[in-house]
C-alpha cells in the first residue's frame, strides 16, 4: 500500500490545494511572515546556545525588612501647602 511514501504527484496535489485555499496573492506575504518567524527562532536559539542553554538562575527573594531598608523613601510629588491652625468656634 504505502511502499514509497510521498511521491512527486502527492506534493503537486498539496501545492495545488494550498494555492486554491489561500490564493496566489496571499502566498508571498505568508512566505515572508514564515521567513521572519524562522529568522527570529534561529536568533533566539543561537542566543540560548551562547548563554549555555540553561534558563537564568532564579532570583532569591529578599526579606521585606531588608528591602525596605535598602530602598529610600519616595519623595512626595507635591509638597503639602502650609496651613495655619484655625480657631474652633465656641
Amino acid at each position: 500500500m504505502l511502499r514509497n511514501g510521498l511521491e512527486p504527484w502527492h506534493l503537486l496535489i498539496v501545492v495545488v490545494v494550498i494555492v486554491l485555499l489561500f490564493g496566489s496573492k496571499k502566498l508571498p506575504d505568508a512566505a515572508r511572515a514564515l521567513g521572519t518567524s524562522l529568522r527570529i527562532l534561529k536568533s533566539e536559539a543561537r542566543a540560548m546556545k551562547e548563554d549555555g542553554g540553561h534558563p537564568a538562575e532564579p532570583e532569591v527573594p529578599r526579606p521585606v525588612e531588608a528591602a525596605a531598608e535598602a530602598a529610600p523613601a519616595p519623595a512626595p510629588a507635591h509638597p503639602a501647602p502650609h496651613e495655619e491652625p484655625t480657631a474652633s468656634r465656641p
